[in-house]
């Protein structure tokens, strides 16, 4: 069986460091893909980083918990604090996005600007995906198919991991990775009965293992994954400038990219027979 794999980078533009680690994942790795975070301080890098890597596919991460808005709408004021940064937390924006038809008119003029950004300064995104999972909030999640419609992009991310993944031998995530994978899975099993005509995969890995893609990983998917064609969702980089930004995932990166860049990860794919792509070739 044809068996064929994206591996994503999440949090193009969050800085220079994760910028350089993703052209470092892709020229001398098996990275295949990333989507920028438009509203981040060196999305313009990124931007002038894809332009120089052609083979590489880019979407956008969209975001609405870290960092200031894109959008100039006064609406998209409800969505922030009073320093102009974003202020709900991912279980926040969903409650608020399912009872109140103005946040989520909010939530989606800001993901328009995210889009848009990206769109202006030349780049045709080949998918959407989001921080913190947050486009597969049951309330946003239409407002995101309305926008690849408008935008013309052909592809959502499809957040559906198999519990069966998270069981493999010497693979087993930590209390936080298995209660994400879950979450993440009833939603898209939400999302597929909302409108799974934006979906070009059967699952995404790299959920409940989030911070901890390793060799050992790519050996399992190698070997345990059967679906025609999966997502891996990785965060490479290399730790310069990362400490001033909120996020959890320091140290690992640059282990992710360390192993982007492997002879030994790419060794268990191509042994397996399976294809690198990204979403623009699907």
């Amino acid at each position: 069986m044809d068996r064929r794999i994206i591996i994503n980078a999440d949090d193009f533009g969050l800085c220079e460091g994760v910028n350089r680690a993703v052209a470092e994942a892709h020229t001398k790795g098996i990275l295949t893909s990333a989507t920028i975070m438009t509203n981040m301080p060196a999305a313009d890098e990124a931007i002038e980083t894809a332009r120089q890597l052609p083979g590489l596919g880019v979407g956008i991460h969209l975001n609405l918990t870290d960092g200031p808005p894109v959008s100039k709408d006064t609406n998209v004021q409800l969505l922030v604090n009073t320093d102009g940064q974003f202020t709900y937390s991912p279980a926040k924006l969903s409650f608020y996005s399912l009872i109140s038809p103005r946040f989520r008119n909010a939530v989606k003029a800001e993901l328009a600007a995210q889009i848009r950004w990206a769109v202006e300064r030349g780049l045709q995104p080949t998918h959407l995906d989001s921080h913190k999972h947050i486009h597969s909030f049951p309330a946003i999640y239409p407002l995101v198919c309305d926008l690849a419609g408008q935008f013309k992009i052909p592809a959502i991310r499809f957040t559906f991991e198999p519990r069966s993944f998270s069981a493999m031998p010497g693979l087993l995530p930590d209390g936080d990775g298995k209660k994400r994978a879950r979450l993440t899975r009833i939603m898209a099993r939400i999302n597929r009965l909302q409108n799974h005509s934006f979906f070009k995969t059967d699952m995404l890995l790299g959920v409940a293992h989030t911070g901890r893609i390793d060799t050992d990983f790519f050996r399992a998917t190698a070997s345990y994954n059967t679906m025609p064609v999966a997502e891996i969702m990785t965060h490479p980089g290399f730790i310069d400038g990362l400490e001033k930004f909120k996020t959890r995932l320091v140290q690992q990166r640059k282990i992710e990219l360390d192993t982007l860049c492997s002879e030994e990860a790419r060794q268990y794919l191509s042994n397996a027979g399976i294809k690198l792509v990204h979403y623009g070739q699907i």
